[in-house]
């Protein structure tokens, strides 16, 4: 057992050490925002960069449901040939109710005239 805790810490430690070198989508600028914005405060980058790729994997997982519920949309849309696959909110509103989060549209749109 001993071997075992050894060997999860340096697979640990490894990791971690691979998170200073990691690139991620989300820039750590982005991810350092939204965590003071919310009270968070930690100056260890690879923390960030943790937090940074949790939240990519999130919206990688959103957008590959989605991705499926658009094609199984257009697959009900027999009727027309050679249409472009193309997400739409109903796609990703389907996508987000899975993970708990419900998107309404508004009831009306207030559109403002820019002045020139």
């Amino acid at each position: 057992m001993n071997v075992a805790v050894e060997n999860n810490k340096e697979e640990i430690e490894n990791f971690l050490h691979s998170l200073q070198e990691f690139a991620p989508t989300i820039p750590d600028e982005v991810t350092r925002y939204y965590l003071q914005k919310g009270g968070f405060q930690c100056s260890d980058i690879r923390v960030q960069r943790l937090v940074g790729l949790a939240a990519q994997k999130f919206l990688t997982d959103l957008i590959n449901e989605s991705l499926q519920y658009a094609k199984i949309r257009q697959s009900q849309n027999k009727g027309k040939k050679n249409q472009k696959l193309a997400l739409t909110m109903e796609d990703l509103t389907h996508s987000l109710k899975e993970y708990g989060i419900n998107v309404k549209k508004p009831q009306y749109f207030i559109q403002t005239e820019e002045k020139e």
